[in-house]
């Protein structure tokens, strides 16, 4: 899904989260991919309906980690197994690293995320 050609897209101007996905999008332990102009960003849905939003690049080699598995409040790169921890983007040990994470919230069943702020731990 590309966020320019998403039509129900909405932006509130105030405080720039915009709508991405209805949450019932996402299956549970899955993703989606949110293309912007200048970084995908994979969204998550954890079994207990947490929902994560982080650059989809794993630290280690750039694999897609919107393709990884999903467990806990993790996933694990599809490309070489790292873990990565789906709150802060810090790789799991021994490995060393992290990703770009993003503020998520959730309304009325559609997922929202602040796309201006990527947060490094």
């Amino acid at each position: 899904m590309n966020v320019a050609e998403k039509q129900d897209m909405t932006q509130d101007n105030t405080n720039h989260w915009v709508q991405v996905v209805a949450l019932a999008e996402i299956p549970q332990l899955g993703a989606r991919v949110i293309e912007t102009a200048t970084v995908n960003v994979a969204v998550f849905r954890t079994s207990s309906d947490e929902v994560f939003a982080m650059r989809d690049e794993c630290p280690h080699k750039k694999g897609p980690l919107s393709q990884g598995i999903v467990h806990g409040t993790s996933v694990t790169c599809p490309m070489h197994n790292w873990k990565i921890d789906l709150a802060s983007g810090e790789a799991l040990g021994p490995d060393q690293g992290c990703t770009n994470v993003f503020p998520v919230k959730i309304e009325d069943g559609m997922v929202f995320i602040d796309l201006r702020v990527a947060v490094a731990a």
